[in-house]
């Protein structure tokens, strides 16, 4: 952290800020409209979710031939390429059935409250419950999976 630009914390607190007024202004924090989405009722989340990977596909491909490393944090534009395995299936599936009963994305949650949705502190708080019990999953899973050496 010591290595980063003095700008980087309050610009990611302005493009959460910026983001999160977005999705207010655009209707995309109202559960409503989230789940007539979902139902095929109305498309409009589809061309925002289209146009935000436009851009970032876009800032990927371009970013990286005119910059060695992010200005901000001085971290090389590299590919982090994770495995696809069966935790990212259930994962995907708890996040999919959470985001279909909720009608809400845990990004779009937050906006959600910012424009007056104080139901959707039932849906913040599963995702808080759940985010803890992953934790402390990972971290019981993390020291059964440690094994004695044959030195002992």
């Amino acid at each position: 952290m010591a290595d980063r630009h003095p700008l980087f914390m309050p610009l990611i607190l302005v493009g959460g800020l910026l983001f999160g007024f977005g999705l207010g202004f655009s209707q995309m924090a109202r559960p409503e409209v989230v789940l007539q989405f979902l139902q095929f009722e109305d498309i409009g989340l589809l061309f925002v979710m289209f146009g935000a990977a436009i851009v970032s596909g876009i800032a990927f491909a371009v970013m990286p031939r005119l910059r060695d490393s992010a200005p901000l944090t001085g971290d090389r534009y590299e590919r982090r390429l994770k495995p696809f395995d069966r935790n990212v299936l259930i994962g995907g599936a708890i996040f999919g059935v959470g985001w279909g009963l909720s009608g809400i994305c845990p990004g779009a949650a937050y906006a959600s409250l910012g424009v007056g949705n104080v139901s959707i502190l039932w849906a913040l708080a599963g995702m808080f419950v759940g985010a803890y019990l992953q934790g402390v999953w990972r971290s019981t899973r993390a020291t059964t999976d440690i094994v004695p050496s044959d030195a002992d």
